[in-house]
């Protein structure tokens, strides 16, 4: 009797959960054909299904999906819970069968499980729940959702969710048998930002082999014409965009590599080819602290990343004045030595780097908060490039006012203009140079903490970006911070556009040739020093 107690309850609860009556839970002959042994039946059994739109049609779906829905040895189709019930009633089965296997499901009812189950969550009562179920519906084909969404849009009051299902709508009705249906697809459509519906509304222009249009209404031909070239022009605006975006990043990033050498280089006039291994310090400060913060402090990792700012500016600081006093003060105004020198300081710093942590990358993972990316107008900008162009202008404000309101940046500034006449009047040429060269280096520091957040850390991480942090100093105006800020993000932007139509290493080409014909106009740079002590 207990037991008998104990099926009917099982049975009531997962009636009551689904909102429909044990008698007429789903559609018999629906059901039925999930234990056909034919794919197009199946396939058909669960578009009959999903067009009931009810819950218990939703929760039939999901445990198909998930391998809960079962076959007996007479083709029975039956679920288990607390107790075996039949699919079709939710009737406990008594006596319960001694055998029963999963109903097979292979891919392509797989993705017809999960473009069903997404259409019948639009009816949810949670805003998420149905938001998530219309994107997963963008890329649907299947006309049959075609009641289903009319049902959800009959419901539907969120302005956003209801934009993202009568898109939908528009791109399922360019297949309807009404042309009328098709005439306001293709005019809906010319709102859209997405690649595919061009190519969808752009096949219907497209003629067959007997020379006939696919389109046979000329009237939805004009439509979808109109909209193709609305379509192109979003596109257009959202590809430039992109690459403002991929252009400012890239930028931002040689602005942080060049900041510090356009101090070392105009100031000391030193031609630093270890300039790059002072990123790789930085960007191995940055992993060494990330191990300190797994191995010491696992609930603080997120927060490694700030910590290594200040270890890799003080880390590759330290180095720079290490070299500044054993090596390079005895090269002042020996450009050639210095170039020599430097060049042999960068290998002696790479097989260095190699000897304590090997000659493999090592990885420098992203904290949580600089994980994934924003979507602003159909471009996903990752967070970790947003935070590195915000860094580096951080780091620029931080510089300037050091340069302008400091009595460090007086002093480099009176130096990097006349020495002669600052050490005349008491300033303190060697230490302005150690100071300055240590200052430089620690801003190649912080480079490496921003390009461990994007790429791989290496022993020649600095190798690829010397040579061009050269060019951004050089075209920029040597010792000139807004001219390093222009050409770096000049630079950045003036690649990305013209990368896509001629490739990398044209682009790399024709930089340094307009570099030349600038320079060759302008020696001194876009923004050269004035006064007395640039003649």
């Amino acid at each position: 009797m207990l037991q008998g107690i104990k099926r009917a309850i099982g049975c009531a609860l997962f009636a009551i959960g689904l909102g429909v009556s044990p008698a007429q839970a789903l559609d018999a002959d629906a059901v039925s054909g999930l234990a056909s042994e034919d794919f197009a039946t199946r396939m058909a059994a669960i578009d009959a299904i999903a067009a009931s739109s009810d819950a218990a049609a939703l929760e039939l779906l999901q445990l198909l999906q998930n391998g809960e829905v079962y076959l007996t040895e007479d083709g029975q189709v039956i679920l288990e819970f607390d107790e075996i019930v039949d699919a079709v009633t939710l009737e406990p089965l008594d006596p319960e069968p001694d055998f029963y296997d999963s109903v097979i499901v292979n891919n392509r009812m797989r993705s017809k499980l999960s473009t069903a189950i997404a259409a019948l969550s639009l009816l949810s009562d949670d805003r998420e729940v149905r938001y998530d179920s219309a994107r997963a519906l963008e890329d649907a084909e299947d006309p049959q959702l075609l009641p289903v969404l009319a049902k959800a849009l009959s419901t539907e009051s969120d302005p956003e969710i209801r934009a993202l299902l009568v898109h939908t709508r528009a791109v399922l009705q360019l297949k309807s048998d009404d042309p009328d249906a098709r005439l306001q697809a293709a005019e809906a459509l010319g709102e859209s930002n997405q690649r595919r519906v061009r190519e969808l509304l752009a096949a219907m222009l497209q003629t067959d082999a007997s020379g006939a249009f696919v389109e046979p209404v000329e009237e939805v031909r004009e439509a979808a014409e109109k909209s193709v070239k609305s379509i192109d022009r979003r596109l257009l605006l959202i590809d430039h965009a992109a690459r403002l975006f991929s252009g400012l990043s890239l930028g931002s990033i040689l602005l942080l590599v060049a900041l510090g050498l356009a101090i070392t280089y105009g100031l000391l006039g030193v031609i630093n080819l270890a300039h790059g291994e002072m990123l790789m310090i930085g960007a191995y400060a940055t992993y060494v602290t990330q191990t300190i913060f797994r191995q010491h402090f696992p609930e603080a990792i997120d927060w490694y990343v700030v910590a290594a700012i200040p270890v890799a500016f003080v880390v590759a600081a330290a180095v720079g004045m290490v070299l500044e006093r054993t090596v390079i003060r005895w090269l002042y105004g020996r450009p050639l030595e210095t170039l020599l020198a430097t060049w042999g300081i960068s290998l002696f710093l790479i097989q260095l780097v190699r000897q304590i942590f090997g000659a493999q990358n090592v990885e420098v993972s992203n904290p949580s908060w600089m994980s994934g990316g924003v979507e602003f107008m159909n471009i996903v900008l990752p967070y970790n490039r947003i935070y590195i162009i915000g860094f580096s202008f951080f780091v620029l404000a931080l510089m300037w006012l050091m340069l302008s309101r400091t009595r460090l940046g007086l002093f480099i500034r009176s130096v990097t203009q006349n020495r002669a006449m600052a050490a005349c009047v008491g300033v303190p040429t060697s230490r302005v140079d150690l100071m300055a060269f240590g200052l430089g280096s620690g801003i190649a520091g912080l480079a490496g903490v921003a390009l461990s957040q994007i790429g791989n850390v290496g022993p020649e991480l600095g190798q690829s970006y010397i040579i061009d942090s050269f060019m951004v100093v050089v075209l920029g105006g040597v010792g000139q911070l807004a001219g390093t800020v222009y050409a770096a993000l000049g630079l950045g932007v003036f690649s990305k556009f013209i990368e896509p139509h001629i490739g990398a290493v044209l682009t790399k080409i024709l930089v340094l040739a307009l570099i030349i014909a600038v320079i060759q106009k302008k020696p001194q740079g876009l923004f050269a020093l004035k006064g007395r002590a640039a003649a």
